[in-house]
């Protein structure tokens, strides 16, 4: 059944004919129904776009077969068709739900004309849905930041991933964002709409992790006084977050083992099983396959929950990302603390970037939060940025004169990133590039021709 099928309800089998012929003629596909229980059951046992229905028949009216079709399909556009004498019961019919009604003898140019409004709306209705459904899809786009090639190819790896069911391993160094990325895998796949559960392992001693895994029975063990489920039965249909992997003992990876693979617990105290569907994501900063070959972890379990790997990126190594990052933490903590802070000053960027981060993002999250609560001007400076050790605490008189005086600045290569990548945030505006910069215009517009960007 093609999206432009029409369905014609009418008894007068000449006149359903000739509306055949006619619409086939305007792109439709017609089927023909010869009265309205028909037509109703035609409704039900195949999908239409549209019907067109005529309101006296023999043995069920328009009206009554319009109510029936609405009850079974209420989005199911349905144009009356009616004689002059039945305009008020036509007007009965739109207060049930039916698009419009047209008089007989029919116009064909207003019948054209309403047909094609019809579809028009369904075509945008379905534009509007498929974008609603790849903006939900990509909403995590918004939330992981980056437009370096590492950071490309990790949002492409969860896009293919996420609707998936496969067991992902994401791993990285501390502070890179393996919660927000695991997250994300979970919130585009198909298990959206059920619970996500996480949990940290490092932060849980040996003896409860058990127990906060699986469920316990009352009386399990001392202070279990009723019983409880645990994160694998209330993340049933959904997915687990396994936070901090590489801390698990090897008696409770054996034991996670074999819940991967036979798909059911056993709460602590029971000898029942339970069974469960759930997603695993695991996370580490640890080198799994290294501590494997060690002994130190499962080689059975790595494999099960390395189905899929996700690394990470460091900061260091996508120093590109750092001015979108600053940006995006300005914006988010000016309006937290109520400050209003407009950007970073070139110097104050430019040390942002040639910093390590060896705390990555966390780190950079926390340095402009700083920055935006000691920041003496309207836009963060060097010496607003705590992170800095304190035999750089003071920066040289260059360095203090660039901050004094935006005009004239000499910007090295890195400066010029950090001003491309900024008039990029700003959607190419050049004058709010420079308010963000804390430049003159003018200044803004000598530097981009010496990058050769002055046609932006």
């Amino acid at each position: 059944m093609n999206d432009n099928a029409v369905l014609v309800v009418d008894d007068d089998a000449a006149h359903a004919r000739m509306l055949k012929t006619l619409m086939q003629d305007w792109g439709y596909e017609i089927h023909l129904a010869d009265d309205g229980d028909v037509g109703v059951d035609m409704v039900k046992a195949r999908p239409f776009s549209l019907v067109l229905m005529d309101m006296k028949m023999i043995k069920m009216s328009g009206m009554e077969a319009l109510q029936q079709i609405k009850a079974y399909n209420p989005s199911l556009p349905v144009i009356i068709m009616t004689a002059y004498s039945s305009v008020d019961t036509a007007v009965e019919a739109l207060k049930i739900g039916a698009y419009d009604y047209l008089t007989k003898p029919l116009d064909f140019d207003k019948l054209r004309l309403t047909i094609d409004r019809v579809f028009e709306r369904l075509r945008l209705k379905t534009e509007n849905r498929s974008l609603k459904d790849q903006l939900e899809q990509n909403a995590f786009r918004h939330d992981i930041l980056g437009k370096s090639p590492a950071m490309q190819a990790l949002l492409d790896t969860i896009t293919m991933v996420a609707p998936t069911d496969a067991n992902v391993l994401v791993s990285g160094e501390s502070g890179t964002g393996k919660e927000l990325v695991s997250a994300a895998i979970h919130y585009n796949s198909l298990r959206k709409s059920a619970p996500y559960i996480r949990i940290n392992c490092a932060a849980i001693t040996e003896t409860l992790l058990e127990s906060e895994l699986f469920g316990h029975e009352r009386g399990a063990f001392t202070g279990a006084d009723k019983k409880r489920k645990g994160k694998f039965l209330l993340a049933d249909k959904g997915s687990i977050l396994l936070d901090e992997i590489g801390e698990m003992s090897l008696a409770m990876q054996a034991k996670l083992l074999r819940v991967i693979q036979e798909k059911e617990i056993t709460p602590v105290g029971s000898d029942k099983t339970i069974a469960v569907d759930v997603r695993v994501i695991a996370a580490t900063n640890r080198d799994l396959k290294a501590m494997s070959a060690k002994k130190e972890f499962r080689e059975d379990l790595y494999y099960r929950l390395n189905v899929v790997r996700i690394d990470i990126p460091p900061l260091k190594r996508r120093p590109e990302d750092i001015p979108e990052l600053a940006l995006h933490f300005l914006e988010t903590f000016s309006r937290k603390n109520k400050r209003d802070i407009q950007g970073f000053t070139p110097n104050a960027m430019d040390t942002l970037i040639r910093y390590n981060w060896p705390g990555n993002v966390r780190e950079l999250m926390n340095a402009v939060e700083r920055g935006v609560v000691l920041a003496r001007t309207d836009y963060i400076r060097r010496a607003d940025l705590t992170f800095i050790s304190e035999d750089e605490s003071e920066p040289p008189a260059s360095s203090q004169s660039q901050d004094q005086s935006l005009e004239n600045i000499s910007l090295s290569k890195v400066e010029e990133k950090a001003i491309l990548s900024t008039l990029a945030s700003a959607g190419g505006n050049k004058s709010e590039t420079a308010r963000r910069l804390g430049i003159t215009r003018k200044t803004l517009l000598k530097k981009l021709k010496q990058y050769g960007k002055d046609s932006q």
